[in-house]
């Protein structure tokens, strides 16, 4: 259907846009090569900060075993120097396709800091201890929306969805909501993580760290940096 009124995608800056943006402004030192965590950290710690919502979010990509990607957004639960994690539904289509393909990739986009950050790598299951440390955090009504939610399959209705809620919650009575054994998380060990941030003209910082050993004591990253 065309547009009659003005288009909903906006133009591109005009060098008159670009110049207000840099004038006053001090130019930025290149990002530190030194450490891709502790980069990865303060960037974090400043969109905790500066986004109004959810600096904790993610774009998750994975591929089913036909190789065709697929993407939604998840939240970080945990990141350190073995990688990034995330919970959901492992008979979800996210927990099928890892299943089946057991690599993924990760982006960060936070807009009021116009940088992201892109991670790629091979992904492993957390250990129960783990899942369950995490589990124990969340709200009850989470937890019984967790047990009654069969994610990514048909649901008949919303209702259908809220009767099953109701369900467990007797169930559960007031005790403990234990972690269901279809709920866990996964870990995204970054092979390489890409560190952008927007410069004027379009001319952006690229620098990206490359894994070249196994983790742990010895583990040595190379970085380069990318044409924008």
């Amino acid at each position: 259907m065309p547009m009659t009124d003005k288009t909903l995608i906006p133009p591109s800056p005009s060098e008159d846009d670009y110049v207000r943006q840099v004038t006053g402004a001090e130019p930025l030192p290149l990002l530190s090569e030194a450490d891709p965590f502790a980069l990865f950290n303060a960037w974090l710690a400043e969109a905790l900060d500066k986004e109004p919502n959810d600096a904790n979010a993610m774009a998750l990509a994975t591929a089913d075993a036909d190789g065709l990607p697929d993407v939604r957004m998840v939240l970080l639960k945990d990141a350190d120097a073995r990688g990034f994690v995330f919970y959901s539904n492992v008979g979800s289509a996210k927990g099928r396709e890892l299943a089946a393909n057991p690599q993924a990739a990760l982006l960060f986009h936070w807009k009021s800091l116009r940088r992201q950050v892109r991670v790629r790598g091979p992904v492993t299951a957390v250990s129960d201890a783990e899942a369950d440390a995490y589990w124990a955090t969340r709200a009850r009504p989470a937890q019984l929306g967790a047990w009654a939610s069969q994610q990514s399959r048909p649901l008949p209705d919303r209702l259908a969805f809220e009767k099953k809620i109701a369900e467990f919650g007797l169930k559960f009575g007031l005790g403990k909501v234990p972690r269901p054994p279809h709920w866990s998380g996964w870990r995204v060990a970054p092979q390489t993580i890409e560190f952008w941030r927007d410069r004027p003209f379009r001319l952006h910082e690229r620098l990206v760290f490359t894994r070249s050993s196994a983790g742990g004591a010895g583990e040595v990253w190379t970085t380069s940096r990318l044409f924008p």
